[in-house]
């Protein structure tokens, strides 16, 4: 039985996003692409024209959601193409670079905005939206990385960090609302992204087993979801060290 039938997904081209969409035109959706690359959306709206049936649309724009002003424009526009939106799928987003996070504070503060602030911003739109529909889900990729600061990455946890808690106030501010409000936290995942880590072991996961589980975990309508599963209980043993430990730790 489908479920969603009109999905409007941000971060259209990234790998655990690109998965998300084939399986959600394998299931009779209709879907608008929000992309920032040009000929990485051109190539998905080729394919997906390929895969999809007479009775599905497939649309979309390329657009730098750093953009916010832009924001409430490319939601409407997305709203006119669907008719109505089922869901929407935020999974936008930068790996920030060590080397410049560490000596280029303009750098960080742009990591953030690209990841939690002007998601955030487009979330909040979001809701109005699906507020007026009086029903409506929104599922956001967050990331393990948020629920603890690491030496390795802590400006890419901070905003996810941010983005999680925001995720959880908005579910509770929604819980009578009709509207599902689903937080993704992905560990490691072999994108493009990630391409340039090496030695990636055993708890990697593949963009398409990602996003099978994040289907599966959106007609269940859970709150928070680890994926792969053992996440949830690696970060609940990370996050229970004392800090005093912690912090000398090499993560």
């Amino acid at each position: 039985m489908v479920i969603y039938k009109r999905a409007l997904v941000f971060g259209a081209t990234s790998g655990i996003a690109q998965e998300i969409i084939k399986i959600l035109i394998t299931e009779g959706c209709s879907v608008y692409c929000v992309s920032r690359n040009i000929n990485k959306h051109e190539a998905l709206i080729k394919d997906l024209n390929v895969r999809k049936d007479i009775s599905q649309n497939i649309g979309g724009e390329v657009i730098d959601l750093n953009r916010i002003e832009e924001h409430e424009n490319i939601i409407y526009r997305a709203l006119d193409f669907l008719g109505e939106i089922d869901v929407v799928f935020m999974a936008q987003g930068v790996l920030p670079e060590h080397d410049k996070v560490i000596k280029e504070p303009a750098y960080v503060i742009d990591c953030i905005n690209t990841n939690a602030t002007n998601v955030i911003h487009l979330i909040t739109i979001v809701t109005n939206v699906l507020l007026e529909q009086e029903r409506g889900s929104i599922v956001v990729l967050s990331s393990v990385a948020g629920d603890r600061g690491r030496q390795s990455n802590y400006v890419y946890g901070c905003s996810k960090g941010m983005l999680s808690i925001f995720l959880q106030g908005l579910r509770n501010r929604l819980v009578n609302q009709n509207i599902h409000v689903m937080t993704v936290k992905p560990g490691f995942v072999d994108t493009e992204m990630t391409k340039d880590i090496q030695n990636k072991g055993i708890l990697w996961a593949q963009p398409d087993s990602v996003a099978r589980s994040i289907i599966k975990a959106l007609k269940k309508k859970k709150d928070i979801v680890y994926i792969p599963w053992f996440w949830q209980w690696i970060m609940l043993i990370i996050k229970v060290i004392p800090e005093k430990i912690f912090k000398r730790l090499s993560l």
